[in-house]
């Protein structure tokens, strides 16, 4: 028991890991993996932030999160409606395995305690301001993003 309170002791007094994700993309498979990722580096323990740039930034602007689609690659992506049949048949997947929906996963990494993350270049080009964000949506440069990505012991470009 002595063991496990000195471990414990030790642990709290040692500063918190960091992970990182950047998000570049606002379809279901540039959404999905840093939400997973970053609600499970806070289940064990690491301060977790989503960086949000380019077409990912749509994914934390109001309203936006129910219209991300299942983007198909290649030439099949191209045709018309192809997007729509693809994420119905991607949501009912993701509906059967028990898998949260995106504005619920969204919701979980909130609660769970990630930080959401707009790129301010991105931010400043698409001409939005704090007010187009979801709640809690903090607005970073890249400068700002490097200074944690280089104490973070995780960093991943998804």
């Amino acid at each position: 028991m002595e063991a496990s309170k000195k471990i414990m002791e030790e642990t709290e007094t040692q500063p918190r890991e960091k992970a990182t994700f950047i998000c570049a993309r606002d379809t279901m498979d540039g959404v999905y993996p840093p939400l997973l990722l970053a609600i499970n580096a806070r289940r064990l323990g690491m301060d977790a932030a989503i960086f949000f740039t380019f077409m990912g930034l749509n994914a934390i602007r109001k309203g936006w999160a129910k219209k991300i689609k299942f983007q198909m690659p290649g030439f099949m992506g191209a045709i018309p409606g192809m997007a729509t049949m693809a994420t119905g048949m991607m949501k009912k997947k993701i509906e059967n395995a028990g898998i949260p929906e995106i504005e619920d996963m969204m919701d979980m990494a909130k609660a769970e305690g990630v930080k959401f993350v707009a790129c301010r270049m991105t931010v400043d080009m698409m001409e939005l301001s704090e007010d187009d964000f979801v709640d809690g949506v903090e607005i970073w440069t890249a400068e700002d993003y490097m200074k944690v990505a280089k104490t973070a012991k995780v960093n991943m470009f998804i």
